[in-house]
């Protein structure tokens, strides 16, 4: 009377879909929202339907290869650790010494 239990390897792991790493699923679906909305708005000006697919089909090539190259190249949490480095100070200007008197 033995069981068996199958074992869950992806504990603690990030979600990863075709490729694409955590936030950047976000992005891309926020990306297909975004065309579909441009899509509706040059569909509503009069530009003709034909140009419309055009131009969004050339943007979401665009931003599917962008957000892939963001996922390859940072990874889960690089790109957020890319920007916040930037914030840092490259040095800090101390032009009086009230600060140390204190």
């Amino acid at each position: 009377m033995s069981s068996v239990y199958q074992i869950n390897k992806g504990i603690n792991q990030s979600i990863e879909f075709k490729g694409l790493k955590a936030q950047y699923i976000w992005y891309l679906g926020g990306g297909v929202v975004g065309l579909m909305i441009v899509f509706a708005i040059l569909f509503i000006i009069g530009i003709p339907s034909l140009l419309c697919v055009v131009l969004i089909g050339a943007a979401g090539t665009v931003m599917v290869i962008k957000i892939y190259k963001m996922s390859r190249k940072y990874g889960e949490h690089g790109m957020m650790k890319a920007l916040a480095s930037r914030q840092i100070p490259k040095c800090v200007k101390v032009r009086s010494r009230s600060v140390f008197i204190k």
